[in-house]
């Protein structure tokens, strides 16, 4: 089924749309690869200690991996993700053949290229929790290498800030061996209750709203009580994750990262985006609603460690039903009064 997307065009022409990257020396290049491997390495036993989740032996690889690296790791990623939604369309529609086949795979490839090209340049890290067997964590080094400079940032520093986050996403998987069931099974049921043959209408309709100034995410498509109500269960999810990452990044980064605030400051500066098209495709692509669980979550998981304790707040941990909603997010006291 998953003939009718061109995921091989779709890498191809993601790559060209990310592009190289800064350039640096091969000498410079082996450094930055050399020293983010070093500093993942180190991160494990630093979030260990200060979240007190221990992950498992590193079942899950550090990959340093270049902007084309990252674009084939989530076309992968894709592919797994959205093959039901593909299955439903083809029992629907029959499978295309020939000259229909290659055309439409084609054009869908190009959309899928054309998403993962914009994102290949933003992105300085991710956890992959769904490649088998247990997961891997990307590092794209040349994003990483990008913003450094842009932000003015001490090098060393800023690669093990990066780290820190990104080893927290690590730790948080394997040392909750059910997470990653959990989530990919909540956006299995999003994919199953979504209607592909509508989705090309309503994108287009949402991608000229954008462009006016208007209208939101391409989120904001899905509209049944069922499925905002596992968006919101992903929201919080995620949302979890991400502050929780912020905040290890940012408790620990004081004792090991001389120039941590200087680097959060400047770092928030940036994600706020530039230029038109970027703000945009920001709109488009929740880039904004992404910066805002980085904020809310972080709010959630400092309200309760400073209330409770790190030992406490780990409750979240134990089982899905522990997990803070979209509206616990919001309110910490209401998740405190449940859980704890």
């Amino acid at each position: 089924m998953t003939k009718m997307v061109d995921w091989d065009f779709a890498v191809t022409l993601g790559a060209k749309v990310a592009g190289e990257g800064p350039e640096v020396t091969s000498a410079d290049a082996a450094t930055v690869v050399a020293e983010l491997r070093a500093d993942a390495d180190r991160s494990t036993a630093l979030v260990r200690d200060f979240t007190g989740l221990v992950a498992a032996e590193r079942t899950a690889p550090v990959l340093i991996v270049d902007r084309r690296g990252w674009v084939q790791a989530n076309a992968d990623g894709f592919s797994r993700i959205l093959e039901p939604m593909i299955s439903r369309l083809a029992e629907k529609r029959g499978v295309p053949q020939g000259l229909s086949l290659t055309i439409g795979s084609r054009v869908t490839g190009a959309e899928v290229g054309l998403l993962l090209g914009f994102l290949g340049t933003k992105v300085l890290g991710q956890f992959d929790p769904f490649y088998e067997p247990s997961g891997r964590l990307l590092l794209v080094a040349p994003n990483i290498v990008h913003v450094e400079r842009e932000i003015d940032a001490d090098e060393s520093d800023f690669r093990l800030w990066v780290c820190l986050h990104e080893e927290t996403h690590r730790v948080q998987f394997t040392a909750v061996p059910w997470m990653r069931d959990h989530l990919f099974s909540q956006m299995q049921a999003l994919t199953e209750t979504m209607e592909p043959s509508r989705m090309l209408d309503d994108v287009l309709r949402r991608v000229s709203e954008a462009i006016r100034g208007g209208g939101g995410s391409l989120l904001d498509l899905v509209s049944s009580p069922e499925q905002k109500a596992i968006i919101d269960r992903i929201t919080g999810v995620m949302s979890l994750l991400e502050g929780h990452a912020d905040v290890v990044m940012d408790g620990v980064g004081p004792s090991v990262i001389p120039s941590v605030d200087v680097i959060r400051a400047r770092f928030n500066e940036r994600r706020k985006g530039v230029g038109t098209l970027d703000r945009v495709l920001r709109r488009l692509l929740g880039l904004d609603a992404k910066m805002a669980q980085y904020r809310d979550g972080a709010a959630f998981v400092r309200h309760i460690v400073d209330q409770a304790g790190m030992e406490q707040f780990n409750a979240v941990w134990e089982e899905p039903a522990h997990l803070p909603s979209k509206a616990e997010i919001g309110d910490p006291a209401a998740w405190m009064r449940r859980v704890l």
